[in-house]
């Protein structure tokens, strides 16, 4: 087996492709802006075709396409031609990803295509190929060589068609307006759709299971419903649940250690006034963030009037799979 620098092979190769990524950013122009405009008038879907490599850049960009707003769909070239272009409307939009610009496959099915009266745009290497001249507007992903050695492998091409479907995806996201809440409900599922979705008020303890005492409480009963809720927390709101505190687990062993007579002792005494609080409608991944930046494992929740309605504990961020 011959002896290789498998360090200096990968920084050749990142060299090339991201040469290759230079030069599609350097010409990137009208005709980019043109198949923006005509994507976002698009009132089906935005059909992707390909065949090979470039197949699977179609199936990704496909994918990312309907993630950010845009609804696509991925047709293999050689399955469209044993009947998947019934998929296929007049309404729908199609984008062939082809480098050489030449592939049979693809070529066979135009007839087709045509026939059906939709717009057809293409993503290929060469201009001047078949595909580029039939269709309506071409984008030009040609770089000067492969990674490859023998530049035969599809690979800085095959990247820089992936970042061109990339950078029409954002751009269309950006046009439309795509929000994080708009994301969200396109990734309703694992972390990223708890991230995005899932809010304090989904996870906080309330109601009765809410520890709650007014300034007077002795120390003793203050004691009492920290046990009963079983959050090692008790938040001190006055009658008119204005917040005035918290104490804690860490706030008990003070007193101990001050031998503190928990029987003639008010809670307003020994309580902590500073407070850490988050808004129920706030995203749980903020209660992190504001743990985090503060060292503390709980803050209390408060609604739009700031008055105190909940708790939450790093350990209920903890079960919900958010840290």
């Amino acid at each position: 087996m011959k002896q290789v620098n498998h360090i200096n092979s990968a920084k050749r190769t990142l060299d090339i492709e991201s040469k290759g990524l230079l030069k599609l950013s350097k010409n990137i122009g009208k005709d980019f802006s043109n198949l923006c405009d005509e994507l976002l008038l698009c009132k089906g879907r935005i059909i992707t075709i390909g065949v090979g490599k470039s197949g699977h850049i179609a199936n990704k960009v496909s994918a990312t396409l309907s993630s950010t707003g845009s609804p696509s769909y991925f047709i293999h070239a050689s399955e469209a031609l044993h009947g998947d272009l019934g998929v296929i409307s007049k309404k729908d939009k199609v984008l062939i990803f082809s480098y050489s610009g030449e592939s049979q496959e693809i070529i066979d099915i135009f007839p087709s295509l045509k026939d059906k009266g939709c717009n057809i745009f293409s993503i290929t290497g060469h201009k001047e190929s078949f595909i580029a001249r039939n269709t309506k507007l071409n984008i030009s992903t040609e770089v000067d060589k492969e990674a490859c050695p023998f530049d035969l492998a599809p690979t800085s091409s095959t990247t820089a068609s992936l970042a061109l479907g990339d950078a029409l995806a954002i751009a269309l996201l950006e046009a439309r307006n795509f929000s994080p809440k708009d994301f969200a409900k396109h990734h309703p599922g694992g972390n990223l759709g708890k991230k995005l979705l899932l809010r304090v008020k989904d996870l906080m303890h309330k109601g009765k299971n809410f520890p709650r005492v007014t300034p007077n409480t002795l120390l003793s009963k203050a004691l009492l419903e920290i046990s009963k809720k079983g959050l090692g927390i008790v938040v001190i709101t006055d009658d008119s649940k204005k917040l005035k505190g918290v104490f804690t687990d860490g706030d008990l062993r003070r007193c101990l250690q001050s031998k503190v007579d928990i029987h003639k002792t008010r809670i307003s005494s020994v309580m902590s006034k500073k407070v850490k609080t988050i808004l129920e409608l706030s995203l749980a991944v903020e209660a992190i963030e504001i743990m985090e930046k503060n060292e503390v494992y709980v803050l209390i929740v408060v609604n739009k009037k700031n008055v105190p309605i909940g708790v939450i504990r790093m350990h209920d961020l903890m079960q919900s799979g958010l840290v």
